[in-house]
């Protein structure tokens, strides 16, 4: 399942309900510790925990992210604040400098984000984050980084430095930090994940209109209109994205979101997915797994359990990305 980290509001929002941390913790099934890095926007959420915290503190997705139009200023000011101290640390500490040299090497070697990503054990996004040059690496990951490049550890680290010295990455750290200072506008922070990527965008069509009951017509002939396709999606030639034409998420999810789905992705527990009961008509449903080990579905607003046609999750578009 793709997951996400952001600045939130949850703390305030959870204290504004009287919830204590120890609560939220156990609705989610982490530790304290746990709540007290997602609240400070420094450990990772899926889709299904977003969710689930939207719904025990009875408030909008939207309402959790940090922004300039429904946050307090002093929020707003110390989000800034930190996005400033983070950048400092990086520089003085060379991140930048080891980012750069990283892409520069990788696009040597005709790598993609992709490849080197997934070779080196790391998600997209925070390989993404160590090119950009902002987020510090252990020794086992440079490591794995220098495995993935096809590199021994010595040999990326002087060549990293060569470039350096050659004045070879100056070009892209500025790169970097101009996009750094798109993708960390508070205005935008939710759309981090669309923003990423150093190609060309890819559009993908939107489709979506709603039934009666709830659930949401797919007619292929013919987009609502396109939008970019995420980076780290780009590659895959069967995503494309519905509009959440559907009230059956009550407030939890803006009525302006667009779901990206991905038909060739495996379905487990936790994930959000469309369910097609025929060739156009699909139930947004969440993925839960029964005491047998079963993978059932679950509708929201009111809640109803739905039979997964006796296991057979060939119906089942995954849902891999929401944009709000």
């Amino acid at each position: 399942m793709e997951e996400i980290v952001f600045p939130n509001q949850i703390r305030m929002h959870r204290r504004l309900r009287g919830i204590p941390m120890q609560q939220l913790a156990d609705y989610l099934g982490v530790s304290l510790s746990a709540v007290s890095k997602i609240e400070k926007g420094y450990r990772r959420l899926n889709q299904e925990q977003l969710i689930q915290v939207a719904e025990l503190l009875d408030c909008s997705l939207q309402d959790l992210y940090v922004n300039e139009q429904n946050s307090q200023e002093e929020v707003v000011v110390a989000w800034k604040r930190e996005q400033e101290r983070r950048s400092k640390i990086n520089q003085s500490a060379g991140l930048k400098t080891m980012g750069a040299g990283l892409r520069h090497i990788r696009n040597e070697r005709g790598l993609t984000l992709i490849e080197v990503s997934e070779h080196a054990d790391m998600t997209l996004s925070v390989y993404h984050r160590i090119e950009m040059g902002q987020r510090e690496v252990s020794d086992k990951e440079f490591k794995n980084i220098a495995h993935a490049m096809q590199m021994t550890i010595d040999g990326l680290k002087n060549r990293i430095k060569e470039l350096d010295d050659a004045g070879a990455l100056d070009e892209i750290i500025e790169h970097n930090d101009n996009r750094y200072k798109v993708l960390n506008n508070t205005r935008y922070a939710n759309l981090g994940a669309l923003m990423l990527g150093e190609h060309e965008a890819v559009m993908v069509p939107v489709y979506g209109s709603s039934t009666a009951d709830g659930n949401i017509l797919i007619d292929r002939s013919g987009s609502i209109k396109e939008v970019i396709c995420p980076l780290h999606l780009q590659h895959k030639n069967d995503i494309y994205a519905v509009n959440l034409c559907t009230r059956r998420l009550g407030s939890l999810i803006s009525s302006r979101a667009i779901l990206f789905a991905d038909p060739t992705e495996v379905i487990s527990a936790g994930d959000i997915a469309l369910f097609y009961i025929n060739e156009t008509e699909a139930e947004l449903l969440s993925i839960r797994e029964d005491e047998n080990g079963q993978l059932y579905g679950l509708r929201w607003n009111p809640d109803e359990r739905i039979n997964l046609n006796n296991g057979d999750l060939t119906s089942l578009h995954k849902i891999v990305v929401i944009n709000l």
